[in-house]
């Protein structure tokens, strides 16, 4: 499923009516460029570097929640002044974890070097990689890639940007909105990648890079972001893999000189933007999910928010129903499998599922449906089951792909 940015569409996505989305660009402020190192064998784009100028530019993170989270997340985290990021240096094609010391000393040294040459503090640097587990970074390939991205930083350089982060994405992932603010305009911009590794707990192969020139405070930054975070990457999943690397920036440089304060109409519209931004980059990630033909959409409510949860997450990871959505087959039964195996203490559960819109069991049976309607139905590009459970009170939702052919193989032959 092929589908740049510039054409994406979904009825579960709509734009504010106070947002208008640009060809391209950067925010004020901002420069970006992305370039070829040599770390993917296919010596496409592997190196960007990304610059705030504004010295006042404040920031928001967010990181994997991984065990085994590699040394430019462990650098980021620990090292850098969160609230006030810069710059970001990245590659992609190594992962630059399980490395031991060296991966620890080559995420510093990209640090110190994107940090000299964004002309910052080293901590206002923060550090990304993307790509193969356990294999030691050329850090030298690395500091080339930087230095020539640092002679073309241009503020026309998000698709450069956008483009050198992709590892197995079909097509880069970037968007740019006007947004028309009580206090006035200011524009936002982002770039993602992720295909696979992906999971409901921002848990994917995902970089994400937005910018903005509008002024917020740091408190404000982090609560907006983490608030939309948790509506966008916390809600998609490919294959359920909790990655190493994922790391999600906010930078504010506030070029526009329009300021949002908090508990204000300008915070409401800008968070509905940046809200909309990330699902939109969310829902792209899942459209992509390495060979996805559809997008499913799973909606469960009912009483105690453990319970949806845990079903929500079931049913979305389940290969029986991702295969069932690749091959548009509307077998419900893979769904209340799914939530049985989610729930056991809750037998016996008298839940309700519906395909889009077409009831097909209540209280845990059997519905007559139209069959052939509903078959014509699934086979839509984007999918959607809402599942019942006892009582009342609690709603969540995941955003999932299917399984299918592209996927085994882009997997089976990844480091070969």
């Amino acid at each position: 499923m092929a589908v740049g940015t510039s054409t994406f569409s979904s009825r579960w996505v709509q734009p504010p009516g106070h947002v208008r989305d640009l060809s391209g660009g950067l925010p004020q402020g901002f420069r970006a460029a992305g370039v070829a190192a040599g770390i993917k064998p296919s010596g496409r784009p592997d190196v960007a570097l990304l610059v705030s100028d504004p010295p006042h530019t404040t920031s928001a993170a967010r990181f994997t929640r991984s065990a085994t989270q590699a040394p430019p997340v462990l650098l980021s985290r620990e090292r850098c002044r969160l609230d006030a990021l810069r710059a970001v240096a990245v590659n992609a094609g190594n992962a630059n974890c399980a490395v031991g010391d060296p991966g620890i000393e080559a995420a510093a040294r990209m640090q110190a070097i994107g940090a000299r040459l964004a002309g910052v503090d080293d901590a206002q640097c923060a550090v990304c990689s993307t790509g193969v587990i356990g294999v030691a970074l050329d850090v030298d390939a690395v500091q080339r890639g930087l230095e020539a991205a640092a002679q073309r930083l241009a503020d026309d350089g998000d698709e450069a940007l956008a483009g050198a982060i992709r590892t197995t994405d079909a097509f880069e992932k970037h968007a740019c909105m006007e947004v028309e603010l009580p206090s006035g305009t200011v524009r936002l911009s982002a770039q993602a990648k992720g295909a696979g590794m992906i999971a409901p707990a921002f848990s994917a192969t995902l970089l994400c890079f937005v910018q903005t020139d509008a002024a917020l405070s740091p408190e404000t930054a982090d609560l907006l972001f983490g608030v939309c975070v948790k509506r966008s990457f916390d809600r998609i999943t490919v294959d359920g893999q909790l990655s190493t690397n994922d790391t999600a920036l906010l930078l504010c440089s506030g070029a526009s000189g329009v300021r949002v304060e908090s508990e204000t109409e300008d915070e409401l519209r800008f968070g509905e933007a940046l809200d909309g931004l990330l699902r939109r980059l969310a829902l792209l990630i899942v459209r992509d999910g390495e060979g996805a033909r559809r997008v499913g959409r799973v909606v469960v409510h009912g009483g105690g928010g453990g319970m949806v949860e845990a079903a929500a997450r079931a049913v979305a990871d389940s290969p029986l129903v991702k295969t069932a959505l690749y091959g548009g087959d509307p077998n419900w039964g893979r769904i209340v499998q799914a939530v049985g195996m989610a729930l056991p203490d809750a037998a016996p559960l008298a839940l309700d599922v519906d395909i889009e819109g077409v009831a097909v069991c209540r209280a845990g049976a059997a519905v007559a449906h139209d069959h052939v309607e509903l078959a014509r139905r699934v086979a839509r590009e984007e999918v959607e089951y809402v599942v019942g459970l006892p009582g009342s009170g609690a709603e969540t939702e995941v955003f999932f792909s299917d399984l299918g052919h592209e996927y085994v193989n882009v997997n089976a032959e990844y480091t070969t």
